[in-house]
């Protein structure tokens, strides 16, 4: 058996076909992006994700990310995604009874709103924040674009993150206190830094290390990517207003040629992230570095359980400071996550 990227969702049995022991499993995180969705018939709601909270690691709380779930199925276009902002806070509410284990999941949120609606966003910034709970945190922009035609395009517009209409939302959130996730491509990193010193309070979230492109017009040629990639998070980590999250990224590459009929293990899963990881750890400091899972994305590779080994494993050296803000602290302050979380 192996993994199918092809399926309707992750494959269970598969994955459970390797356990690992949980390296320290003491140590305190709050996942700072995962998802919650029914797709083609696969689940992956609270029961799922209690389960992989669960499975070993010391998670004491998580961040829901929009992904476009439970969308109203009607009524004004924009305020569609309210949908998902209230569907979050029932989320948040089945996991405070404790019934769900003793993680608080979705204690905080960002989700998902037109931006370039410009200076007319905030009553609806405002209607998420009431539908939320208190829970709604910030926004995220996907703006991925590429010109090469064998690249997936996430914006139907490039340069989306320096439109005017989203810089005059931009300075909206950087008002009201929310932050603003950025989900985009690597050759589009530079695009963060403009709008961040455009924007210096407002707190940016640099999503799954920037992206790096390693297939279309870049297969073949990694280590190129990953110096142009680097020269730009370089860049990037000087506006001290943006953090990175460390995750989603590929473990086994096309050209792999080991055995595919079992999942990767944590030491594979480190070996195959840690350049990428490192390198933003050194540029922006543990203080602005989070790990995130990226569930039940990464799942479809690799099981909970190894994927926090991995990241364990790549910080094996760092201080007990530095530990602490990587899976922990720099999530903590870049959602306001109130600090008592990390104490019950």
């Amino acid at each position: 058996m192996a993994a199918n990227t092809g399926q309707t969702g992750p494959d269970d049995r598969w994955l459970a076909t390797l356990q690992e022991e949980i390296l320290e499993p003491e140590l305190p995180i709050i996942d700072p992006h995962h998802h919650l969705w029914v797709r083609n018939g696969y689940s992956y709601l609270m029961p799922e994700l209690a389960a992989d909270l669960a499975s070993g690691h010391n998670i004491v709380g998580t961040v829901y990310a929009e992904c476009h779930s439970m969308y109203r199925a009607d009524g004004v276009e924009a305020q569609r995604s309210l949908g998902e902002t209230e569907f979050v806070r029932g989320q948040a509410a089945m996991s405070a009874s404790g019934a769900f284990g003793i993680s608080r999941a979705c204690e905080v949120m960002f989700g998902n709103i037109d931006l370039t609606l410009g200076s007319r966003v905030e009553p609806l910034i405002e209607q998420h924040i009431d539908a939320s709970g208190g829970r709604f945190r910030g926004v995220r922009l996907s703006s991925g674009w590429h010109a090469d035609e064998r690249i997936h395009n996430v914006s139907e517009q490039p340069q989306l993150l320096l439109d005017p209409r989203v810089n005059e939302a931009a300075a909206i959130l950087s008002r009201l206190g929310l932050s603003l996730d950025c989900w985009l491509y690597h050759p589009q990193l530079d695009e963060v830094a403009q709008l961040a010193d455009a924007h210096p309070d407002l707190t940016i979230i640099l999503n799954h290390v920037g992206s790096p492109i390693l297939g279309g017009p870049y297969r073949g040629k990694t280590d190129e990517v990953f110096e142009a990639w680097k020269a730009a998070i370089i860049r990037v980590s000087e506006r001290a207003n943006v953090y990175v999250k460390l995750g989603a990224l590929p473990i086994r590459m096309p050209s792999y040629d080991g055995d595919r009929s079992l999942p990767p293990g944590s030491e594979e899963v480190a070996a195959a992230w840690r350049p990428w990881m490192e390198t933003c750890i050194e540029a922006f400091g543990p203080q602005r570095s989070m790990y995130e899972s990226n569930f039940p994305v990464q799942k479809r590779w690799c099981s909970y359980q190894v994927c926090w080994n991995a990241f364990k494993r790549i910080s094996m050296g760092a201080s007990v400071s530095e530990k602490t803000d990587l899976f922990s602290g720099a999530a903590t302050s870049a959602y306001r996550i109130r600090s008592d979380l990390l104490l019950e």
